[in-house]
């Protein structure tokens, strides 16, 4: 086992103790408040309408803004919450985990909302957070069977399944205390001097925000409002 694996096996736990909440109850809540609106954050459908108006009726414009907007936030947020230094570890974790959930969450549900999907739809909500684990690990757990299929499958079928909204949500705790735990890794030199820490973060929420919205920008196929 390599060290990147060593030190992910034994960060993960620590993540669990720092981060209690990390579970599909966690996701989902994440996922209603992306999509109610949350704090000076407006709704996933009214950020982007606005979006929409701004360019002119452009859907692909929008969606470009969108996710630029997005990523904007999560870079934002992820320099704050990685600044600090190891001391404030145990307070920064929690936060930065529930703003960039909220964040992805919120960048996804606006892109469906201008491809005509339902966001009230349990259907739609499922999609969504399948689509915050990422084109390779989706494929990855699809053929591995434990994810019933692609997002835009999900999103489309015929009708709800609702017992794969349980199983979905775990699979996106699990894959963001994993995530964490990768950068954790990246970050914890970094963190010994607080402002690389602070620009490692950025650069790694930031990221990780836009490949999860180009992503949904080629999965999500357009619908009839």
């Amino acid at each position: 086992m390599g060290l990147k694996e060593t030190v992910e096996r034994q960060l993960a736990p620590r993540l669990h103790e720092m981060a209690p909440g990390l579970t599909g109850a966690f996701v989902r809540e994440a996922l209603s408040r992306a999509i109610d609106g949350v704090g000076p954050l407006a709704p996933a459908a009214v950020a982007a309408d606005k979006q929409l108006r701004e360019q002119r009726g452009n859907v692909e414009r929008a969606i470009h803004e969108v996710i630029e907007n997005n990523v904007r936030l999560a870079g934002a947020q992820g320099f704050a919450t990685n600044v600090g230094g190891m001391i404030t570890m145990a307070i920064t974790i929690p936060a930065n985990v529930t703003g960039l959930a909220v964040l992805q969450c919120r960048m996804v549900a606006g892109i469906a909302h201008l491809r005509g999907h339902d966001l009230a739809d349990p259907r739609v909500r499922n999609a969504i957070l399948t689509l915050l684990l990422g084109e390779e690990q989706v494929h990855e757990l699809v053929s591995k069977r434990k994810l019933p299929s692609t997002p835009v499958a999900i999103a489309t079928a015929p009708v709800h399944d609702p017992t794969i909204d349980g199983s979905i949500s775990a699979v996106v705790a699990t894959d963001i205390v994993t995530r964490i735990a990768g950068k954790r890794l990246a970050t914890t030199l970094g963190r010994k001097i607080p402002l690389v820490g602070g620009v490692v973060g950025m650069g790694a929420d930031g990221y990780a925000t836009w490949r999860i919205g180009r992503y949904a920008d080629r999965e999500l196929l357009p619908r009839r409002r």
